[in-house]
């Protein structure tokens, strides 16, 4: 696995992230780390590798975009220090356009999101031993939905940042594709976008299979 031992691993992002996650800072016992994928990845680490001892941290709030993950960076993301940070961000960047199409001052447009993903990445990558991005997504099937064509493209963005910064990528649209293949996406998600359990616990393996995890632990 490619995260040492006694890392601390920091994850950003939307309500995807948050999950009901303490405040300020989502860390420690009673349901701290919220009910979504972040738990689960702290599960599975410290079940899995418990000599690693490796501190997950959540800082996901609900209802973000890439502008308000810049608007907090300092104090939830650069002043936590952590060895090895996750983002997860662009579905509010994209769902705004669509349930709020004329309250353009809010909307996050592809130039606007990938740059600033990029400025983030760039500023911070230099302190880190280890970076994750993570697509963001939409469950559903047909790639012609106007939402979902557009996901597509802010995923795609994310990957050209991934790439050109040497990080990790998680598609997480992919891991969705595989399961929507055998089901409707109403089992996953009401709305499309907040997954149930089952939802959640993929993301934790794409996210864990991203990082190397030996899923027979050590």
């Amino acid at each position: 696995m490619r995260i040492a031992p006694k890392s601390k691993l920091v994850m950003i992002g939307d309500s995807i992230t948050d999950v009901e996650r303490a405040r300020p800072i989502g860390e420690g016992l009673f349901g701290a780390l919220g009910k979504g994928y972040v738990a689960y990845v702290d599960g599975l680490l410290a079940s899995a590798y418990p000599a690693h001892r490796i501190r997950v941290v959540n800082v996901g709030t609900s209802g973000n975009t890439v502008r308000d993950l810049k608007a907090r960076w300092q104090t939830d993301v650069l002043d936590l220090k952590p060895d090895w940070l996750s983002i997860m961000i662009g579905i509010n960047d994209v769902w705004r356009q669509f349930d709020s199409p004329l309250r353009t001052e809010i909307h996050v447009g592809l130039d606007e999101y990938q740059r600033t993903l990029e400025e983030l990445v760039a500023a911070t990558k230099p302190s880190l031993k280890g970076l994750v991005l993570m697509t963001p997504f939409y469950i559903e099937t047909n790639r012609q939905d106007a939402m979902r064509a557009q996901m597509d493209r802010y995923g795609a963005a994310v990957g050209a940042v991934a790439k050109k910064h040497g990080a990790i990528l998680v598609d997480m649209q992919a891991a969705y594709d595989r399961v929507l293949a055998h089901g409707h996406s109403a089992g996953l998600a009401w709305d499309r976008v907040h997954p149930t359990h089952v939802g959640h616990m993929l993301m934790a393996r794409a996210f864990l299979d991203g990082i190397g995890y030996e899923w027979r632990g050590e």
